[in-house]
């Protein structure tokens, strides 16, 4: 029964559910994307080249077949979906992330170095704990 317990843990944990989510997203996203590029962008371009389709254009040598088209049908499948994932997924969470941390002031030093021997000091000590030279303390 622990066994099953833990499985239970490591499946319900945030990170394993979110990535199942994106995933099961991605394929349904990248089956649109393909279908936009098969059904509406090849044509429209085919249409201004003056080719049917994409998928028509191939060569043959030695009697092995190159399908270039297919290629250049998954190549602009690829571009648009990358060009998706930027601008609707890494731009937004980009600018939230810098909109969060926008108001953040940096920290202030909790330590300085010993003139003496270099090491990490306290930033209100008046001697070394390393080497016992006597250090200024700073003012605030």
């Amino acid at each position: 029964m622990a066994v099953l317990s833990g499985f239970k843990q490591f499946i319900l944990r945030g990170n394993v559910v979110d990535m199942a989510v994106g995933v099961v997203i991605g394929a349904a996203f990248a089956t649109v994307v393909s279908a936009f590029t098969k059904d509406l962008l090849t044509p429209l371009i085919a249409a201004l080249v003056g080719k049917p389709d994409f998928s028509a254009i191939k060569f043959t040598v030695h009697g092995s077949e190159f399908a270039v088209g297919d290629f250049v049908n998954a190549a602009v499948a690829f571009l648009l979906v990358a060009a998706a994932v930027y601008f609707f997924v890494v731009t937004p969470v980009n600018a939230l992330i810098a909109r969060m941390h926008r108001g953040d002031a940096p920290a202030s030093p909790t330590s300085k170095k010993c003139p003496e021997c270099l090491s990490e000091i306290p930033i209100e000590a008046r001697r070394c704990a390393h080497c016992g030279q006597p250090v200024m303390a700073q003012a605030a």
